[in-house]
């Protein structure tokens, strides 16, 4: 029986390079990446790169999934691994040269992860997933795959009863993280962020789905 196209899987290692490729056209026009990396030819040329330490990380210490076709890619952290370390990033490899952002792009999206891992830390107590990057390339968005890959982890929550986490800086993302069960836990101003705002979302810990969760 074949695969269905938007069936979750985990993403093979060998894709990984795709992988960055499909978050870099999803997070183009994100508020955090145009914040970091203002000119939009600069930034589509180094937001595969930028990516590539998220997949990477996350296939060797998380769970990375996609669809048959990598038409949205969800990287996850699961529980008791959810705060990335130095150590197993050198670990994974320098996959992409800081200063290959620039001095400016470096210090911005410093003061943004510094920001986002304090609020982090703050909202979750105990053994939760967390969704470090959910992205779906722009011409497959609104066929239910960004909900398909959500759902593939959700599960594994509600067997262990457990929440999961994520930050956004794009408010049109928070309506659609809501209607799959998270909650704004915070809404603040990012330091230096030029008119920035983070919303820090949890989904409690669950057995069921809930009932109003749909498939957009």
């Amino acid at each position: 029986m074949s695969q269905s196209r938007s069936e979750p899987m985990l993403l093979p290692a060998e894709k990984a390079a795709e992988a960055c490729q499909v978050l870099a056209r999803a997070f183009q026009r994100d508020p955090l990446m145009v914040f970091v990396l203002p000119e939009e030819k600069r930034r589509a040329a180094v937001l595969p790169g930028l990516f590539t330490m998220t997949v990477h990380y996350c296939l060797r210490y998380g769970q990375v999934y996609t669809t048959p076709g990598l038409e949205g890619i969800a990287c996850w952290l699961p529980p008791g691994e959810t705060t990335p370390t130095l150590e197993r990033l050198l670990r994974i490899g320098l996959r992409f040269p800081p200063l290959r952002l620039g001095l400016g792009s470096l210090w911005r999206i410093g003061q943004a992860e510094r920001y986002a891992a304090r609020q982090h830390a703050l909202h979750t107590h105990g053994p939760h997933w967390y969704l470090w990057a959910l992205g779906v390339d722009p011409p497959y968005q609104g066929q239910g795959i960004g909900s398909a890959l959500l759902e593939v982890v959700f599960q594994q929550a509600e067997a262990r009863h457990l929440p999961c986490y994520l930050e956004t800086q794009n408010p049109r993302n928070v309506g659609f993280y809501e209607r799959h069960g998270f909650r704004v836990v915070s809404e603040t101003p990012m330091p230096h962020g030029q008119g920035l705002r983070l919303w820090a979302m949890l989904r409690e810990a669950q057995t069921t789905a809930p009932s109003s969760l749909s498939l957009p």
